[in-house]
């Protein structure tokens, strides 16, 4: 059985392609009439490897009329038309741009391929006049409204987005070329623009100001990535096969895939949404890992986050923002979350309709834990492969309730800070013990807070909880006195494991922890 495993589209983006070379294909073809169908010119912004590039794909073969692709679909009995239509599929996802030209050479290669079909007196003009000529020429030669179809259409700006001379090129032209979208719409049929981040500053969200951005509509919240039901239906037989592989029974399977991959939510009240690369990545190798996380790392918004100065320890217990603060993303802002959450590493857990407050936090394991993990290096002076910060360490030692040694590794973890970093403030060593703790937590039941009124860590392992509070200008005895008094233990009185009270000083003079108490009454 094992050896009967169907085809799955991993870096298949051609929705041609999967359906006549029979690669598995999971159905939102009736969301796509309802697009189609109900609106004109859209917007959708979703992370990297979400299936944008499919979807685009999909709109593509739709409006060229090929039925024959859609056999056995849900349009089959939505669509009765099939009408075929001039389509401009433009995807600015293939090249790497590093100067202005590389931008300009990328629209000049698809408006030399349109301008073969439909004209190309305006050739010696600029890339947005020739947009411009192309679709009126393709709506008075083929008698039809024109379709418009952009792949990625940020992927220039988000490369550029620490080069602001670049940056302000890519912009203008982008403005530019986008803007004919607004004067061309009499001879439009459809338009669908899709990205990672929805840059306020560029006019097809300003000037175009009848664009519908989806991005957080309910009714599209599952557009681009797995349901659960889609998962258990349209992959039951991989499924069967990861669990055999895995000693799993099915239900242990989807519970482990909902742990590692769901959790992405594109409105507060929609169904979440597993990514589709780790899933496919995962019953192809049969095993869990960290497969999106490992395709790009995220080096430009951890530099965001270091520049903005932003309090890591926020971001690692969940965020609560206003949608404004977080769906398109200023140059001139001093805000690193719509980004990051644009980019995937965060997603919407929870919305406060009183307040009308939306909270962010990781989707899943793969982001929490790869992220975290990504983030160590740039906060301390060890590096990813370095042995010195091998976190297993960590958690072995309280697992066994050596907590001597647990705190002699973190004492010596702070003492390899090299002298040039001792002027970081105070706030940046809060920082690492946030990393240690979060990180823990992918092992053992780990929190670490900063809130008032809670103890500052707590680490759960099988026969023990440690209830830690960190002193910065204070004495152990004082953390110990204040988990007591505070009533830090209630939580935990009736837990069967042993409770031990951790109260650790430390220095701001020598930027280390200078002394411990642990008390097991």
């Amino acid at each position: 059985m094992d050896n009967l495993m169907r085809k799955l589209p991993i870096g298949i983006q051609t929705f041609e392609g999967i359906r006549k070379e029979n690669y598995l294909y999971v159905d939102k073809t009736a969301l796509i009439w309802r697009m189609a169908n109900l609106g004109k010119p859209y917007f959708l912004s979703r992370p990297r490897r979400f299936g944008k590039s499919l979807l685009i794909s999909t709109f593509d073969a739709y409006f060229q009329g090929k039925k024959e692709l859609f056999n056995g679909l849900a349009i089959e009995q939505l669509e009765t038309k099939w009408e075929q239509y001039p389509v401009l599929h433009l995807d600015l996802n293939a090249k790497k741009y590093e100067t202005a030209a590389d931008l300009i050479a990328m629209l000049n290669q698809y408006l030399e391929k349109w301008e073969a079909i439909y004209g190309d007196e305006k050739k010696d003009r600029s890339p947005e006049e020739r947009f411009s000529y192309v679709i009126e020429q393709a709506f008075l030669k083929t008698g039809k409204n024109v379709v418009v179809l952009v792949d990625e259409y940020d992927k220039p700006l988000l490369q550029a987005i620490t080069r602001p001379k670049l940056f302000e090129d890519y912009r203008q032209t982008l403005k530019a070329f986008y803007g004919v979208l607004k004067s061309a719409d009499a001879y439009l049929r459809f338009v669908f623009l899709t990205g990672v981040t929805k840059f306020s500053q560029v006019s097809v969200f300003s000037d175009l100001n009848q664009l519908n951005d989806i991005s957080l509509d309910y009714s599209y919240a599952t557009l681009c990535g797995i349901t659960q039901e889609e998962l258990e239906s349209t992959f039951k037989p991989e499924i069967e096969i990861f669990g055999r592989k895995n000693h799993q029974t099915p239900e242990e399977v989807v519970t482990a895939m909902k742990r590692n991959y769901d959790g992405y939510h594109f409105h507060p009240d929609g169904s979440g949404v597993f990514n589709p690369f780790s899933v496919l990545n995962a019953f192809s190798k049969l095993e869990l890992g960290s497969y999106w996380f490992q395709t790009g790392t995220p080096t430009f918004l951890v530099e965001l986050l270091q520049k903005s100065e932003y309090d890591l320890r926020t971001l690692l217990n969940g965020i609560e923002a206003p949608a404004s603060s977080f769906v398109e993303y200023r140059m001139d802002a001093n805000n690193p979350i719509p980004l990051i959450y644009q980019s995937g590493y965060l997603t919407i857990k929870d919305y406060d309709r009183e307040f009308q407050n939306y909270r962010l936090d990781f989707p899943n394991d793969e982001v929490r834990y790869g992220f975290i993990n990504f983030l160590v290096p740039f906060y301390t002076p060890m590096k990813n492969n370095d042995q010195g910060f091998y976190i297993g360490k960590f958690v072995q030692e309280l697992r066994t309730g050596d907590y001597e040694s647990f705190l002699t590794r973190l004492e010596a973890f702070f003492a390899d800070i090299p002298y040039e970093l001792n002027d970081q403030t105070e706030r940046h060593y809060q920082v690492i013990f946030y990393l240690v703790f979060k990180l823990m937590g992918q092992f053992t039941e780990a929190e670490v807070r900063s809130a008032r009124g809670r103890a500052d860590a707590v680490v759960k392992t099988p026969k023990y909880v440690y209830v830690f509070e960190f002193k910065l200008n204070g004495t152990a005895e004082e953390a110990i006195k204040q988990i007591n008094e505070k009533g830090y233990l209630i939580p935990y009185q009736k837990d069967h494991r042993e409770i031990v009270k951790i109260g650790v000083e430390f220095s701001a003079e020598t930027r280390n922890i200078n002394r411990w108490l642990a008390d097991t009454k």
